[in-house]
């Protein structure tokens, strides 16, 4: 009787990194690796050869020197006479204000556009398709223009609102819209109103632990809790009653008209607020032929599988259709959210300061340090489309289907 013997095992030399498939690929891997570093590093040092031929260094002192100049929008304190670290940093969040709401509002308005446009009713699937192809087919910066220039010519000027009817022009005697911005009530944080917001923290925590269960008793027993009036309550009534509790910890101040403008409350630019909503239509376009593409991937037998059980469809379209959606959509989202966030260095073309308009602006032009100035607007970028990226990627991984 044979017995079977494994072959002896080869002992590892040079020749098999190229020759063996089991290494190969590492090979060339590391090789490529090589190449990319050395392309990196000869960039580097002929940049610096350069500079030092023009009688300059890589120097990132200019940072902390006195900045001279105003940034309109702010939303942290802010003077002409701090550092250019500090204006770069108003920038930074100016510029994440826009990406975050924008982000935001176009996801909002991609999903129902993209839900309206396979709609049974005609007309609506007609006007969110001309809405779409409108958007997707004008460049993002004439959209801009646009918004900015409809604000700037459509509402009144801030001397409209002067006289004894002042308020009463104002919307809820609160808001007023000028071609200048929109001027809010201030929230005025007194004693004792951190326990208002720790409540309404916790109140959001409790509404999102009750659709968990909600959705576990669906899933596991077929049970349905009505959860939108528990939810309501949930968030309106501890809140109310911890705010009177305490004796009305919150106040606010409203804006008023002084002598050339309005005084006190917040002012929302206009160059903003062009920005933002310019920015979320023009993703949201684009967002809505994902929703609407990633819908119509899922087969129209899950859809009438669920209609066949008595299943409304606005819960088809919410607990069968989307939650499957989502793994088709979600990818190409990203994509959209990262055009969203670099799209906003378009900022300057209505004067709203972000991070190119005081970092690659003003502040380069100032000191002259274009080299160092760029390389940190490509850090920031980098930095902010890699968390976006990598965020929305633990977010896919969460809701992909996962095979047992």
């Amino acid at each position: 009787m044979s017995t079977l013997s494994e072959p002896p095992k080869q002992s590892f030399h040079m020749g098999m990194l190229l020759n063996d498939t089991r290494y190969r690929g590492y090979t060339f891997q590391f090789i490529a690796l090589l190449a990319l570093v050395a392309l990196f590093g000869w960039m580097v040092s002929n940049a610096v050869a350069n500079l030092a031929a023009l009688g300059q260094d890589i120097n990132f002192g200019f940072l902390s020197d006195q900045a001279g100049y105003d940034i309109n929008q702010q939303i942290i304190p802010y003077e002409s006479t701090d550092t250019h670290m500090r204006a770069a940093f108003v920038g930074v969040l100016n510029t994440l204000l826009v990406a975050v709401l924008g982000c935001i509002l176009a996801t909002i308005v991609g999903v129902v556009v993209g839900v309206l446009r396979l709609s049974n009713n005609w007309l609506i699937a007609r006007l969110m398709s001309v809405y779409v192809e409108i958007f997707r087919n004008v460049p993002v910066l004439i959209w801009i223009l646009i918004v900015f220039n409809v604000m700037a010519n459509a509402l009144p000027s801030p001397s409209t609102f002067r006289g004894d009817d002042a308020t009463a022009s104002m919307l809820l005697g609160a808001f007023a819209f000028t071609n200048s911005g929109v001027y809010l009530p201030l929230p005025l944080w007194l004693e004792g109103s951190i326990v208002v917001v720790g409540v309404f923290v916790v109140s959001l925590i409790a509404i999102w632990a009750l659709r968990r269960y909600a959705r576990h008793l669906l899933y596991s027993e077929g049970r349905v809790i009505p959860t939108l009036p528990i939810g309501l309550a949930l968030f309106v009534v501890p809140t109310l009653l911890a705010f009177f509790i305490m004796g009305r910890p919150i106040a606010l101040e409203y804006p008023e008209m002084g002598r050339f403008n309005f005084q006190n409350g917040i002012q929302v630019r206009g160059s903003f607020i062009a920005l933002w909503l310019a920015l979320s239509l023009y993703t949201g376009a684009f967002i809505a032929e994902n929703v609407r593409g990633a819908i119509q991937a899922v087969s129209k037998g899950q859809t009438e599988a669920a209609a066949s059980l008595g299943l409304r469809p606005g819960r088809i379209m919410s607990l069968v259709v989307l939650p499957q959606a989502l793994r088709v959509m979600i990818p190409p989202n990203i994509s959209q959210y990262l055009n969203l966030t670099k799209n906003s260095s378009l900022a300057a073309a209505v004067g709203y300061m972000d991070i190119t308009g005081t970092l690659g602006g003003v502040t380069l032009n100032q000191t002259g340090r274009s080299f160092e100035a760029i390389l940190l607007l490509m850090a920031f970028y980098l930095a902010i489309s890699l968390a976006i990226s990598g965020i929305m990627n633990l977010y896919n991984n969460s809701v992909k289907l996962k095979e047992r």
